[in-house]
């Protein structure tokens, strides 16, 4: 037998199932007689065509179907589609993020066994097909982030099944919605119509929808009054619409609401305490309305509420001494109460909020001191009090906020000195303290806060000289020392920060030259693209945003955007010489004050600083002749060159004429005029204009480009600073 086994080796297996029991043996038959598993899965061949059809109509240029090919029948290569296992019919397809562009075939509306569809993130531009209500089976529609236009069909109707319906980010898709949303499906979950162009209001029927739980009709053209909602709702976002009237209880959502965003609408009236009693909150937002009154004592929420933001309103009297409960693990993440009316003390209680990573009180009536025991909210990333009253110092013990990362105080009545201890902040990127009465001087211990880009000392008393701290600084993007009492020379290593954006040292007591350009240095300075339409505007405003978004997971993530022009402005001070030549070879710096200094010698060539917009040189000793290439750059918009000791002629064909006044005060200079000839009265003395007056109402509040206003000269005193002995007589006892 043994023999026979061997000499047969092909029946080997078959000779011991003899020798199995019975069970065993057909246990073993079902095993050989089952076809062998395989990875490969046939689309059917009707669901194939019609995918290959719907392909013909799209450009892909990231050639993300390039597997959908007639040759090509096994369902688990095309990307992006599932087949069911048995039949082989095309079940869902999900082609999200491909940069698909073009048109839908109505073809894919032979796919009658698709229950998901998502289309999202692409570039698909033609009205939502008609036929997609052919498919019953659907469970989803994912067309999010298009370019789809037009209305939603009335053929979803039919769509019984449907669950999730997203539609958000087709700013093309509008008209009212329709009024048998809310009837269709009664399985609808979600419905995402956000970032749209829907107007009217509100369907009735989608008010008592038990079956939704996800609503998000975020930035919209919806209106009317806000009504209540009937049902369970988890997530509800209304924000930026137009809706109005009084604040309602969602009494049916008080236990299930996760999320309630009402934000930029015209809601009145107070805010009711009812607001307080949703168990499941976790994110609050109604800020941008017009929410009047104070809060209620009875006002305070789940210590499960993480972000609660009524910023942007009318509310007033004090900040309630609790206005969330707080537990060793759960709490408030972010407090955003800025841009209302609020006075009074910051409640000392605050500080026991634990949880807080970002407290925004700016803009209010706020008064007394900042909170000593501020430092014991160990999580803070981000302080905003400007715009207020407050007065006092800044609290030492706010160094037990070591993670902090904005720190912005500006605009208000704070006095004292930089503290050498605030160099334990080693994380700070934005330290703004502008527009207050600090003193003293910039300690060297501030060079541990490695991670400063913004910094904003400007309009205080603060004195001395510049200190090498500074250099720390590596990634420093914006600096301003204006209207302070700082003194000395200024630094060589003044301009070799790579990341600025801009230097503001205007009206202090620096004497002394201006320090060569680097240009190894800033990379702005020298590289920044040309913008030649850009309103000029924002050469004299710095916008600072800085905005905290916090997850489910309580975590928070900081970012700020810095809107301003590159540049630097030293005007104001007691600097002398000649302005360093390198200066006007930064093809990225787009605006340059150094006006009402001491400053000496002939201006050179500007061709290469095609990126300037605006250049401020007045009342200075410059002299010689005006550089003809000035008008040829096509950003300049504003130039200034009163008041100083240039000679010779100023040619009609420049176009000069586009900057008026600029010329005021040089009283060998001749302006040609019509006909020819050099104008007998030679220039007009008049009134110098004044750039950036209107101020900025923001987080830095600093004018960064201002021209010198109108300054009386009679003609012998303009004689006499373009005479080289009294300059320095009048330097020497300046100084």
């Amino acid at each position: 037998m043994l023999k026979s086994v061997h000499s047969l080796p092909q029946n080997h297996t078959f000779t011991l199932v003899l020798m199995a029991p019975t069970w065993v043996l057909l246990l073993l038959c079902l095993i050989l007689l089952s076809p062998t598993p395989s990875h490969s899965l046939d689309i059917d061949p009707q669901d194939k065509t019609s995918l290959l059809s719907f392909k013909s109509w799209l450009q892909d240029p990231n050639q993300s179907l390039s597997n959908w090919v007639a040759s090509n029948s096994n369902c688990t290569i095309w990307t992006g589609i599932t087949c069911d296992n048995i039949t082989g019919k095309v079940v869902s397809i999900n082609l999200t993020s491909t940069n698909l562009s073009g048109q839908i075939n109505p073809s894919l509306c032979h796919l009658l066994s698709l229950k998901n569809l998502v289309l999202s993130h692409n570039n698909l531009t033609c009205p939502i097909p008609v036929c997609f209500g052919q498919l019953l089976s659907l469970r989803t529609i994912d067309l999010s982030q298009n370019m789809f236009h037009g209305g939603i069909p009335e053929s979803f109707m039919k769509l019984r099944h449907l669950t999730e319906l997203v539609l958000n980010g087709n700013k093309g898709l509008g008209g009212s919605i329709p009024s048998w949303m809310g009837n269709f499906s009664a399985r609808l979950e979600r419905l995402d119509l956000g970032f749209s162009s829907f107007s009217g209001g509100i369907p009735e029927s989608l008010l008592y929808l038990k079956s939704v739980k996800y609503l998000d009709l975020e930035s919209n053209l919806l209106g009317g009054n806000l009504v209540d909602f009937h049902q369970s709702l988890v997530f509800l976002n209304l924000a930026s619409n137009r809706f109005s009237g009084t604040l309602p209880c969602f009494a049916a959502s008080a236990k299930s609401l996760n999320v309630l965003n009402l934000s930029n609408n015209s809601i009145v009236g107070g805010l009711p305490a009812c607001i307080a009693s949703f168990q499941a909150l976790t994110h609050l937002n109604l800020s941008g309305n017009h929410l009047k009154y104070r809060l209620s004592p009875k006002l305070v929420f789940s210590e499960k509420l993480l972000v609660l933001d009524l910023s942007n309103n009318d509310l007033s009297g004090p900040i309630p001494s609790k206005i969330a409960e707080t537990t060793d693990k759960l709490g408030l993440v972010l407090l955003d109460l800025s841009h209302n009316q609020f006075s009074g003390e910051i409640p000392w209680e605050i500080t026991e909020l634990k949880s807080l990573q970002a407290l925004f009180l700016s803009h209010n009536l706020l008064s007394g001191e900042i909170p000593a025991r501020i430092g014991n909210l160990t999580y803070l990333q981000v302080i905003d009090l400007s715009h207020n009253s407050l007065s006092g110092t800044i609290p030492l013990n706010i160094v037990g906020c070591f993670q902090l990362l904005a720190l912005i105080l500006n605009n208000n009545n704070l006095s004292g000195v930089i503290q050498p201890e605030f160099d334990a902040l080693d994380s700070l990127k934005i330290l703004d303290i502008s527009n207050n009465r600090f003193s003293g001087v910039i300690p060297l211990t501030l060079a541990g806060c490695k991670s400063l880009e913004i910094v904003d000392f400007s309009f205080n008393d603060l004195s001395g000289s510049l200190n090498d701290a500074m250099t720390k600084w590596a990634n420093l993007r914006y600096l301003s020392l204006a209207q302070n009492k700082f003194s000395g020379t200024l630094p060589s290593w003044l301009f070799t920060f790579e990341a600025i954006e801009m230097l503001d040292f205007s009206h202090n007591k620096f004497s002394g030259f201006i320090p060569d350009i680097n240009f190894k240095g800033s990379l702005l300075f020298n590289t920044k693209e040309v913008m030649i339409n850009e309103p000029l505007v924002a050469a004299s405003n710095v916008q600072l945003r800085v905005s905290v978004i916090v997850s489910d997971s309580n975590q928070s993530s900081f970012t700020y955007d810095l809107s301003s022009m590159v540049g630097i402005d030293l005007s104001s001070n007691f600097l002398h010489g000649e302005i360093p030549r390198g200066l006007f070879g930064l093809t990225g710096l787009e605006y340059l004050n150094l006006s009402s200094n001491f400053l000496n010698g002939q201006l050179p060539g500007l061709q290469k600083m095609q990126g300037l917009r605006a250049l401020d040189l007045s009342h200075n000793s410059l002299s010689g002749h005006i550089p003809g290439n000035i008008s040829s750059l096509q950003a300049l918009s504003l130039l200034n060159l009163s008041y100083n000791c240039f000679s010779g002629y100023v040619l009609q064909k420049q176009e000069y004429g586009r900057f008026p006044g600029a010329f005021a005060g040089n009283p060998e200079l001749c302006l040609e005029f019509s006909g020819g000839k050099c104008d007998d009265r030679r220039v007009p003395s008049v009134q110098g204009s004044s750039f950036g007056d209107d101020g900025m109402d923001g987080p830095m509040s600093v004018g960064i480009f201002f021209i010198s206003a109108f300054i009386s000269f009679d003609f012998g005193v303009i004689v006499l600073f373009c005479s080289a002995r009294a300059r320095n007589y009048i330097l020497q006892t300046k100084g």
